[in-house]
């Protein structure tokens, strides 16, 4: 059966746009059944060991060209437009990751949800909404997942259904597969940005102060441990890696993650990343074993992109001998949620510390908890930030300096609310006046709001 036949069975033959978003239509069918059927032509022409010595730019000029050579040669009827779009798609589909591509170069989409192989979301602006982006079927999807784990050493199959991994920009990827994904293959894709936010954009966005990035930028100079509290989405590493901007040049950092997605601004970073056992179970490095390591590498600072384990004993034990200013995030709803889930990790190790004594060890590590959090309206925002003062009985004393309070929302569905001091000037400001960082006490000004 020729080219033109099987798509006469699929539709007219002319490609088209699904009438409902994430639902095919019968013109959409017909144009996921040409890009199929001229994948495998294609597939089926050309020489791989010649296509090894192109370069990239050549290939997609060689690929347009062959591409145009099928259409003139199956008498296939498509306008100038649709021929550039189906050149496009093929190229997306041997060089990049198919259908996600133009998602991946819209700079204004953050998340790419993508839900079997007929139903993509996408997170504009803190708002979700649906694509009209599908992929041929659930095979074609897991193609696609396929490339994007083997890109970074990781594998995906029945036996091991879950996998981190990230894109060669730096975006987080999570995918999910049957039998765990009952409806078929789950992508989740956490976009990062093409030019990384600063602390500018952070005070555009109304994000923070500028009384706390004053803060913010001391507590950096001065080596101070801090942690970095909030939910999925809330723009944990976002914050971190600004955090990271206050970092002197000349420290060796080090940063540890499950999946590499830090981009510290330092020239002296050394990144390590976990690795999952192989297919027969074994070869697994997990951050326990990394934060152990690092500690012999001469680090002056340990970067966590998270803690969720065992490795919170070993990260309190490194803040307490020597490697101060280190940074780390945990998810948590509160600051002192955040200390309470740390007390709980520290137990996941195995070693017998009573509660007083795991307290202690936190009061002694950790100097300042920061919780970020994403409001109803998709903005993002650095709620409250609390200084670690010491234990009082057996509870963790805590002091907030910063908080911005939400006082309602808009016809239009913004949040409204300020931020301000609380007028506690904390007791880490002498440890800012050593290292030549002091913050004027008007910081600490509660009479300052900003809207």
């Amino acid at each position: 059966m020729s080219l033109r036949e099987r798509l006469a069975l699929a539709g007219d033959g002319r490609p088209g746009v699904p009438s409902v978003p994430g639902m095919p239509s019968l013109a959409a069918a017909a144009y996921q059944e040409l890009k199929k059927s001229m994948h495998h032509m294609i597939m089926e022409r050309i020489d791989l060991e010649r296509l090894q010595r192109l370069t990239p730019e050549q290939f997609k000029h060689e690929l347009a060209l062959l591409v145009q050579r099928i259409i003139e040669e199956e008498r296939i009827v498509l306008n100038q437009h649709e021929r550039h779009s189906l050149v496009l798609d093929i190229q997306h589909e041997m060089l990049g990751f198919g259908p996600l591509e133009p998602l991946l170069a819209d700079p204004g989409v953050s998340d790419i949800l993508v839900n079997t192989a007929a139903m993509v979301y996408v997170e504009r602006a803190g708002r979700l909404e649906l694509t009209d982006v599908t992929f041929n079927d659930n095979a074609h999807l897991m193609k696609i997942i396929e490339k994007i784990v083997s890109r970074v050493g990781r594998r995906v199959d029945e036996s091991s259904p879950m996998v981190d991994a990230r894109l060669p920009d730096g975006s987080r990827v999570n995918a999910i597969i049957p039998p765990l994904a009952i409806d078929g293959p789950i992508l989740s894709i956490r976009r990062f940005a093409v030019n990384p936010l600063t602390i500018d954009n952070l005070l555009a966005n109304r994000s923070l102060t500028p009384p706390m990035v004053e803060v913010l930028a001391a507590l950096g100079h001065a080596k101070v441990n801090i942690l970095i509290s909030g939910g999925t989405g809330s723009g944990k590493t976002t914050l971190l890696n600004v955090l990271s901007g206050f970092i002197p040049a000349q420290e060796r950092i080090v940063t540890i993650e499950d999946a590499a997605e830090l981009q510290m601004r330092q020239p002296h970073v050394v990144r390590l990343e976990t690795r999952p056992p192989n297919i027969e179970g074994k070869g697994e490095v997990n951050q326990r074993s990394l934060v152990r390591n690092a500690l012999r590498m001469r680090p002056d600072r340990i970067i966590l992109g998270e803690v969720r384990g065992p490795e919170a004993l070993d990260m309190l034990q490194a803040m307490n001998t020597g490697h101060e200013g280190s940074l780390a995030t945990v998810h948590s709803n509160t600051p002192r949620d955040a200390l309470a889930r740390l007390e709980n990790m520290v137990g996941m190790a195995g070693v017998n510390l009573t509660p007083r004594a795991t307290r202690q060890q936190i009061c002694s590590a950790v100097t300042v908890v920061m919780q970020v959090s994403r409001l109803t309206d998709g903005t993002r925002k650095l709620v409250s930030l609390q200084e670690v003062t010491g234990m009082e009985g057996d509870v963790i004393a805590m002091h907030e300096i910063f908080h911005f309070e939400q006082r309602g929302v808009d016809a239009k569905g913004r949040v409204q609310g300020a931020f301000s001091a609380t007028g506690v000037r904390p007791r880490f400001a002498d440890r800012l006046r050593m290292f030549g960082v002091p913050v004027p006490d008007a910081v600490f000004d509660p009479a300052r709001v900003f809207e």
